[in-house]
């Protein structure tokens, strides 16, 4: 009697795999190509409209640039500020921009290399990437030699460089998930 129970169990257990299988596969063939990938809020980004600077002060984290802990980058500034959960600018650093611009908008840290080659040919360290446009990844990185000199106008590129001291700061704050929010 046992034996024939452990069969019965045992074949309810196969039955019940299968089906599970079954409805994941169906779920997944069904499901939109892009989902969860990361992208751009559906809705204005915060700072979305060019919010005014206070030129005298160009270190102070730009109105409207979100909540919480986050990165923010400002395309026109050439500006990053790592914000604490508090609203409290960690650091602020200048950075040389890519030539490809990400749009404004809230974004996430989708992956991390600690070394490798920059598609401008150069060996950088720290990258922390966010987003793509136009089939070009955009994330912050520093150069092995810490030369943060402009790219060329005539590549494309989504590098956005940074010191390596900054690019060190940036390592250990921005992790994966970590927001980040691109301004004007």
């Amino acid at each position: 009697m046992a034996s024939s129970s452990a069969g019965f169990v045992t074949g309810l257990t196969a039955a019940a795999l299968a089906t599970i299988g079954y409805l994941g596969h169906q779920a997944a063939a069904t499901a939109p190509e892009d989902l969860g990938r990361p992208r751009a809020s559906g809705s204005p980004a915060p700072g979305a409209s060019k919010a005014p600077r206070d030129r005298r002060h160009p270190e102070a984290l730009p109105g409207g640039s979100g909540q919480g802990e986050r990165v923010v980058y400002s395309v026109d500034d050439d500006r990053v500020w790592l914000v604490g959960a508090g609203g409290e600018v960690r650091r602020t650093f200048r950075v040389t921009p890519s030539t490809v611009d990400p749009a404004p908008g809230t974004y996430a840290v989708t992956s991390r290399s600690n070394q490798i080659t920059g598609s401008d040919g150069s060996p950088v360290e720290h990258v922390v990437r966010f987003t793509s446009t136009e089939g070009v990844v955009i994330g912050f990185s520093a150069a092995v030699d810490g030369s943060t000199a402009r790219p060329d106008p005539g590549e494309r590129t989504g590098g956005i460089r940074e010191s390596r001291a900054d690019g060190d700061a940036m390592w250990r704050f921005a992790t994966i998930g970590q927001p980040v929010v691109v301004v004007p």
